[in-house]
């Protein structure tokens, strides 16, 4: 009998133990499933807390993180930037996946036995997962930003006088490639959701070469030069240039290429032949006093006896001959200097057959602005680069050496007026100057042509002049003296390259 009660008691002990457990597990079941649902404490997803929060809350808390406006200072305003506006976009519902995966160690019972144990999970972090349109961006900050607040320079604008460009205003450019870099940074951050965007000065943009030659054509005019001019002017750096021809104040418009008398500018081509047909040999002491006498005090003579190198008989000839071979059809030497030196050929050029206009060229040397301009560029391309006219013509005698050489005795060429004195004294120009006197002692034609070498570019200017009755060296009275119309014009050109603020 009291075997019996012994054991109806044990099994009612085990019905209520195993009652108690049940209960006890379903108990602890109900927390760890609530607990479950939230995420504990010191969990971040994409930088945003969400420790204790369910994954509703954390959701709607990512959202609202990601999608508030980045704040961004420019130009002293105050610009907010929807994030969906720009292509951003927070791919939420794979964070939260990836979240409740690190909640849960991905199984239920091994978070169930920590949570018996009072194991806290470890605090995990999601990384950001999110999207973003770069182009959607940039075009956003290209049109939207920059048009409403970047400052556009002013341009320089032409002197009162007409003689080179007042200084233009700096404008202020937002730097996109930056904004772009610093924005979507502050897009992926959760708290740092402001940004400063910086801008690049924008230098003031050089006038066209349009209004250039506008401006030396204006002020020619408004000097009254009642004369023939012809102008040539090549940039060293695009290959851009101008050339134009007046008469009377009158652009010639058919074709500016007018014959000219070459005086002393054709020795520019007597040197550059003298070196076609030697290349880089030596130069000996006494050729070199032949050339120092005829560039640097340009003397007649010298010029003869370097022509005589060349061909005693014929040398005028071959100068001529060399200077058709690059393509310069309108230049030539007919004779030598001296005088009763006869005409060894006559010479039929494109421009002394005119008959709209005449400056009534010498028949011994003719040249034309745009010929002396072109044989100068190709002169400084070979200078530069070892290429250009002369070089492909003559690919066995010039070289870069050899045209710097002729460069360097072009620079001795210093007589401080004319296209020099339009230039700040120190600046190099390698070029050669002539004049024609006739037997009355009267100056009818006037030359400048050469390279002219300035901080903001290099540029090839060529200058001819010619009146019928008398070209005056300095202003007589309300006549414009050549010497200053040639400076002013190399100053305008000079202007052009170097505006104050560049």
């Amino acid at each position: 009998m009291r075997s019996r009660n012994t054991s109806i008691l044990l099994r009612a002990i085990s019905i209520i133990l195993l009652t108690v457990a049940i209960v006890l597990t379903v108990v602890s079941l109900v927390g760890y499933s609530r607990q479950r649902n939230n995420y504990p404490p010191g969990m971040t997803i994409a930088g945003v807390p969400v420790g204790g929060l369910d994954p509703a809350g954390a959701s709607q808390r990512l959202l609202e993180v990601y999608t508030t406006p980045v704040e961004a200072q420019y130009a002293g305003a105050l610009i907010h930037i929807d994030p969906q506006v720009v292509g951003f976009k927070a791919d939420v519902e794979s964070m939260m996946a990836a979240a409740d995966l690190e909640r849960t160690g991905g199984v239920f019972w091994g978070g169930y036995w920590n949570y018996l144990w009072n194991r806290a999970p470890a605090a995990a972090s999601v990384p950001l997962r999110a999207t973003i349109e770069e182009q959607r961006l940039r075009l956003y900050l290209q049109n939207e930003i920059a048009p409403r607040y970047d400052l556009p320079p002013s341009p320089p604008q032409p002197l009162p006088d007409g003689t080179g460009f007042a200084a233009g205003t700096p404008g202020q450019v937002l730097d996109i490639d930056r904004a772009v870099v610093l924005i979507e940074d502050a897009l992926r951050s959760p708290g740092n959701r402001a940004v400063s965007l910086s801008s690049d000065q924008n230098a003031v943009a050089r006038p066209s070469m349009e209004n250039l030659q506008l401006l030396l054509k204006q002020y020619i005019k408004s000097t009254g030069f009642d004369g023939t001019l012809g102008l040539y002017m090549s940039d060293l750096q695009t290959g851009q240039e101008i050339h134009f021809a007046l008469d009377k104040g009158q652009e010639i418009f058919v074709e500016p290429d007018i014959a000219f008398t070459a005086s002393s500018t054709i020795k520019i081509p007597i040197l550059t032949s003298y070196f076609i047909q030697t290349g880089d040999q030596p130069v000996s002491a006494t050729i070199n006093s032949i050339i120092v006498n005829m560039i640097k005090k340009s003397e007649n003579p010298p010029s003869d006896a370097l022509m005589s190198e060349l061909d005693p008989n014929t040398g005028p000839l071959v100068v001529s001959q060399y200077m058709k071979t690059i393509g310069l059809e309108n230049t030539f030497l007919a004779g030598y200097f001296a005088p009763g030196s006869p005409l060894l050929q006559r010479f039929i050029t494109p421009a002394n057959q005119r008959t709209d206009i005449s400056t009534d060229p010498d028949s011994y040397n003719q040249t034309t602005p745009s010929d002396m301009g072109m044989l100068l560029v190709d002169i400084y391309q070979c200078s530069e680069s070892g290429g250009g006219a002369l070089v492909a013509a003559f690919p066995n005698k010039m070289n870069k050496d050899v045209c710097k050489q002729i460069i360097n005795y072009l620079l001795t060429d210093k007589i401080g007026v004319l296209v020099e004195a339009g230039v700040p004294e120190g600046t190099q120009v390698a070029h050669k100057h002539g004049w024609v006197v006739d037997t009355n002692g009267v100056d009818h034609d006037w030359s400048d042509a050469g390279i002219v070498y300035t901080p903001g570019g290099n540029f090839v200017l060529s200058i001819y002049t010619y009146h019928p009755v008398q070209l005056v060296f300095v202003d007589v009275g309300n006549k414009i003296g050549i010497n200053h119309l040639f400076a002013n014009l190399a100053k305008t050109v000079y202007s052009f390259y170097n505006l104050p603020n560049q």
